[in-house]
């Protein structure tokens, strides 16, 4: 397929997807980015720990001309990593960029006084340290190319903490970003670029998990609540977050590198 993307290789971590709402597809922002990643001309290897969830991932792909390939894998195993970039390039050869989407809440919310070593192990296993070492599977490659382009995502939270019952969530992100920018420099005369993402209050199937817990599965009032605080007044979709993440990784983007990029309707803007 012809696009901006034609001749790329890319892998996209998180890209298979949870239900979510019964009046919603589903698809989640990783989803969404490898769908047009593909569209756009990229071969992509499409990851995520559920192996039947990317497998309909890629069936997208593939009824639509595209190309993908799939690796089911924990980011945040070191050896699945590493794993994972050799699976890339065995299957495509070489790996032109790396879309870190891999992201989870804790299973138990709480404040500093409920926060256990397991929970913050759990979310910085998988939201920070899965970054980090998908990163350091796929840099090696990218330095013998000269060239590549790493995206984050990372979360509106790292910024605006609203939810103080969720702030092990926002520590991690904020770490993303902060990674990011560290990374960028480092690799800043490779040709390597790295740039990062916050999505704000996004209409994607994950945000569906809590609608229990936090509206008593009331899930129009937990929508109308959201896009109160939105400037926007309405949610983004996961097709946002993809096309900001298509600008970013594509040569359009040439001489942006260590950038934390808002994509929210306004909501940094505001102060709830």
């Amino acid at each position: 397929m012809d696009g901006i993307l034609k001749n790329k290789v890319a892998i996209v971590t998180g890209a298979g997807s949870v239900l979510g709402a019964s009046d919603r597809p589903p698809i989640g922002n990783g989803k969404a980015a490898a769908i047009v990643f593909a569209r756009e001309g990229a071969a992509v290897l499409a990851v995520d720990v559920n192996a039947d969830a990317v497998q309909k991932t890629k069936q997208i792909i593939d009824e639509e001309g595209g190309v993908c390939a799939t690796f089911q894998g924990d980011v945040s195993s070191t050896r699945d990593c590493g794993a994972m970039a050799e699976q890339c390039l065995k299957t495509f050869g070489r790996i032109d960029i790396l879309h870190n989407n891999v992201g989870i809440g804790p299973p138990k919310p709480g404040g500093i006084l409920k926060a256990d070593e397991d929970t913050w192990n759990t979310i910085m296993n998988v939201n920070l340290k899965g970054a980090v070492f998908a990163c350091q599977a796929v840099v090696p490659q990218m330095l013998s190319q000269q060239k590549g382009a790493i995206l984050n995502i990372s979360s509106l939270s790292a910024i605006k903490n609203s939810y103080p019952e969720f702030f092990i969530y926002s520590i991690s992100k904020a770490g993303i970003n902060t990674f990011t920018q560290c990374l960028a420099f480092e690799l800043a005369e490779t040709g390597i670029r790295v740039n990062c993402i916050m999505p704000g209050m996004i209409d994607s199937p994950a945000i569906y998990k809590e609608t229990i817990r936090l509206y008593g599965g009331n899930i129009d009032k937990m929508r109308s609540d959201r896009i109160a605080r939105i400037p926007m007044k309405r949610m983004g979709e996961p097709w946002d977050i993809a096309n900001a993440s298509l600008f970013l990784v594509s040569d359009q983007a040439k001489y942006v590198t260590g950038q934390v990029i808002a994509v929210d309707g306004g909501l940094s803007l505001t102060g709830g």
